[in-house]
């Protein structure tokens, strides 16, 4: 769709910007407040319209969120050059920083894994009592409170 405002250039509206990239309207809207993407040019019936460039933006967008890169990752790399030498070194940098990210995380998932067999294991269903929902209850009994509970705790002592 070309508008009058936008001569020459393909301009869509945002469902149709959400279908081509991938990305929900709400995303959109949201990547716009968050500085990701420019806020789209207007036409005269006030609906925002978008170029192929800014749909290749939030496909590029779609791509780094679907590897779990934050927004201050992804605004990194939004903000490099690909034919900058400097620009090639600081997309590795910030690779390698969320590369670290995602192995601290795998860490976590692994413990977890362990964690969650451990559970699992102390109940095989043939008890007059389910030992899952027992211990879980037991960790819960063990669980310290929250620092602003604490604090309220101590208040009424």
């Amino acid at each position: 769709m070309t508008t009058a405002n936008f001569p020459g250039t393909p301009a869509y509206r945002i469902g149709d910007a959400a279908a081509r990239s991938g990305v929900t309207a709400a995303n959109i809207r949201y990547y716009e407040k968050e500085g990701l993407i420019a806020p789209p040019g207007r036409g005269d019936n006030s609906y925002r319209f978008y170029s192929d460039g800014d749909v290749h933006r939030l496909r590029f967008i779609r791509l780094c969120r679907a590897m779990d890169m934050s927004l201050d990752e992804v605004r990194t790399l939004l903000a490099l050059d690909l034919r900058s030498k400097a620009d090639c070194d600081a997309a590795c940098v910030a690779l390698d920083a969320h590369l670290g990210h995602v192995r601290e995380r795998l860490r976590e998932l692994r413990s977890l894994e362990k964690d969650l067999i451990a559970l699992r294991d102390c109940c095989d269903g043939t008890d007059a009592k389910c030992h899952i929902i027992e211990t879980l209850h037991a960790r819960a009994d063990r669980q310290p409170a929250a620092p602003a509970q604490r604090a309220r705790a101590a208040r009424h002592v």
